[in-house]
C-alpha cells in the first residue's frame, strides 16, 4: 500500500502585498520521501517550504501537513505541529551564549519537557551522528560555518521530527564546508526521514532526491525523478534552466 502523504498542497496561492509568490501550487510529499526543490532565485522555493510549518500563511487553496489542515490551526495547534517538524535555515540561528550541547538540548527540554539527563543523552547521540561529538562543550563562535550548520541539523533532529525541512542549508557556507553538511543530509535521507530541501546544489539534488520539483515565477513547472527532470526535462522552462546552470 502506498505511503500516506506527509504534505499535500492543493491549488495554493500566496501573495506578499500585490506580488504573487505562489501560483496554484499542487504537490504531495509521501512519508519517507526526499524531495528537492530547485529553480531560479525568486521562484517561490523558500516560501513553499516556509508554508509547510506555518512560518508563512497561504492565501488560497488547501495545505495539509502530517494529517492536519494548516490554515485551520490555532496557535496551540500550530505549536504542536511545529514540534513534529525540524527546520534548518540558511543562517544557523544558534544561541551564541550556549554551548553546542546546550543548543541541542534546549528545544527537547523546553518544548517536550524532556528530563535533563535524557535530553543530554539524546544530544550526544545526535552530535555523534553529525560528527561533532568532540565539540559538545564548544561555543558557536569557536566553530566553522559547516560545523555550526551541522549543530543546527542536530538541533532539528533533537525534536525527533516526522518531517525535516531545509531552506538552502549550504548557501551561507564557504565551498570547502559545503560537502560536510551535504554528507550529513545525505545520510539522513538514506535513513528514510521525510525531507523537503530547497537547494542550488544540483549534483547533490540529483544524488539524494526521490523527486525533483522545478519552480519558476511561483509555479511548479515540472516534477519527476532526478534523471528525468535534470537530464531529459519535458518543459521548455526546465530545459532553459538546466542548460543555463550547466554553463
Amino acid at each position: 500500500m502506498a505511503a500516506e502523504p506527509a504534505v499535500v498542497f492543493a491549488e495554493v496561492d500566496k501573495h506578499f502585498g500585490a506580488h504573487q509568490v505562489l501560483r496554484r501550487v499542487s504537490l504531495s510529499i509521501a512519508e519517507g520521501e526526499c524531495v528537492a526543490v530547485i529553480g531560479p532565485s525568486g521562484s517561490g522555493k523558500s516560501t513553499l517550504i516556509r508554508c509547510i510549518n506555518g512560518l508563512e500563511s497561504i492565501g488560497a487553496g488547501t495545505l495539509t501537513v502530517l494529517g492536519r489542515a494548516v490554515p485551520g490551526l490555532d496557535a496551540r495547534g500550530l505549536t504542536r505541529l511545529r514540534g513534529e517538524i525540524g527546520m534548518v535555515f540558511q543562517s544557523f540561528n544558534l544561541y551564541p551564549h550556549l554551548t553546542v550541547l546546550q543548543n541541542v538540548t534546549l528545544a527537547p527540554r523546553k518544548a517536550k519537557g524532556m528530563r535533563a539527563g535524557e535530553a543530554e543523552a539524546l544530544a550526544r547521540r545526535l552530535l555523534e551522528r553529525v560528527h561533532l561529538a568532540d565539540k559538545a562543550a564548544a561555543y558557536p563562535a569557536q566553530l566553522s560555518g559547516g560545523q555550526q550548520q551541522r549543530v543546527a541539523i542536530a538541533r532539528a533532529l533533537a525534536m525527533e521530527p516526522r518531517l525535516l525541512l531545509f531552506d538552502e542549508p549550504t548557501s551561507a557556507l564557504d565551498p570547502e564546508m559545503i560537502r560536510e553538511v551535504l554528507d550529513v543530509i545525505g545520510a539522513l535521507a538514506a535513513d528514510g526521514i521525510t525531507m523537503a530541501i530547497v537547494t542550488h546544489e544540483m549534483n547533490f539534488a540529483r544524488s539524494i532526491a526521490d523527486r525533483i520539483v522545478f519552480m519558476d515565477h511561483g509555479a511548479i513547472v515540472e516534477v519527476g525523478p532526478p534523471g528525468q527532470v535534470m537530464s531529459a526535462p519535458r518543459e521548455p522552462r526546465t530545459r532553459d534552466f538546466m542548460a543555463l546552470i550547466r554553463h
